[in-house]
């Protein structure tokens, strides 16, 4: 009787590049601990967040009636074609080719610094204003979470300036540093997407 052999999972995944790139998980592994850990405390702030609302709806209203929607809605704009650059470097950078990566990178890191420069414009005025974190409920939870994701996004623009360099510093980048990168930015844009939606939107 014929024996058949049986390949090592491994083997398999080796000679089948079709099966490695499903199996694949871009980035490091760390980068998704600290991504799902991230998202895990902002959802942990939205729950927070929804049930206040639904306990004060019409303070939330008339407070909510006091952002600048037109600054918000730019701001999404912009992280969303930020992201966009991102996946594109990413997709290039996995194919070898550098010389495309490296200005969609340049790019989306441009785009995503107007992020915090708008945010100025839209903070300034509240502030001056007399709109604290200590005006009322919505506005304590308004101003510190989106000045966490502040935060995520200065820590994003550093970590795309690294990834520049690494594009930059050889022909055979890393490219799991590249995808790490990529995993975070579009992480600070999907935690946005979902601010965006409960402070501007919501009714």
């Amino acid at each position: 009787m014929t024996e058949v052999a049986q390949g090592h999972p491994d083997d398999l995944s080796e000679s089948d590049p079709d099966h490695r790139a499903r199996t694949h998980i871009p980035g490091d592994p760390s980068m998704w601990f600290f991504v799902i850990g991230d998202l895990l405390i902002f959802g942990i702030y939205f729950v927070g967040y929804v049930y206040y609302r639904g306990q004060n709806p019409d303070l939330f209203l008339q407070s909510q009636a006091r952002l600048n929607v037109d600054i918000g809605a730019i701001n999404t704009v912009v992280l969303l074609t930020s992201s966009l650059f991102v996946a594109l470097g990413t997709n290039a950078a996995r194919a070898g080719n550098c010389a495309d990566a490296l200005p969609r990178f340049v790019v989306a890191l441009a785009l995503g610094a107007a992020f915090p420069i708008l945010k100025m414009f839209e903070w300034i005025p509240e502030i001056t204003a007399g709109i604290t974190p200590g005006t009322n409920l919505f506005f304590m939870f308004y101003f510190v979470m989106t000045g966490l994701h502040l935060c995520h996004v200065l820590l994003g623009l550093v970590i795309l300036c690294f990834v520049i360099r690494n594009l930059k510093a050889s022909t055979t980048p890393k490219i799991s540093f590249v995808e790490t990168g990529a995993t975070y930015w579009h992480m600070v844009d999907v935690l946005w997407l979902v601010l965006f939606a409960a402070f501007y939107l919501m009714r």
